[in-house]
C-alpha cells in the first residue's frame, strides 16, 4: 500500500504562486509515473501535469508555461512538487497526486489539496 501526503494549496490572487508536495511511501524503482490532476465543482477530474520514472515530464496545454512539476528522490520516499505561477481563477479546483507503481501499474491517489485563485 502506497500512501500520498499532500500539502501546499490555499487561497491566492490571480497572478501569484503556490507549490503543492506529495510525498509518496515508494521507493523511486517501483514508481511508473507520478502526476497531479484536478477537479473543480461539477467538472471532471482532469490532468494537469506527470513525471515518468526516468524524468520525462507531460503538461496539460492550459498549464505549460506556467506549471513545473519536479521530483525529490529518497530512499522510501518520493516527493513530487507541481510549482504553479501566474495563477488563473479557472486554476481554482481541488488538485490530486496520483502515483502509478509495480509491474501491474496499480493506481494511488492522495487526499486532495484545495488551490483557490481570486480575481
Amino acid at each position: 500500500q502506497v500512501q500520498l501526503v499532500e500539502s501546499g494549496g490555499g487561497l491566492v490572487q490571480a497572478g501569484g504562486s503556490l507549490r503543492l508536495s506529495c510525498a509518496a511511501s515508494v521507493s523511486i524503482s517501483s514508481i511508473v509515473v507520478m502526476g497531479w490532476y484536478r477537479q473543480a465543482p461539477g467538472k471532471q477530474r482532469d490532468l494537469v501535469a506527470t513525471i515518468s520514472r526516468g524524468g520525462l515530464t507531460n503538461y496539460a496545454a492550459s498549464v505549460r508555461g506556467r506549471f513545473t512539476i519536479s521530483r525529490d528522490n529518497a530512499k522510501n520516499t518520493v516527493t513530487v512538487y507541481l510549482q504553479m505561477n501566474s495563477l488563473k481563477p479557472e486554476d481554482t479546483a481541488v488538485y490530486y497526486c496520483k502515483s502509478t507503481v509495480g509491474t501491474w501499474g496499480s493506481d494511488y491517489w492522495g487526499q486532495g489539496t484545495q488551490v483557490t485563485v481570486s480575481s
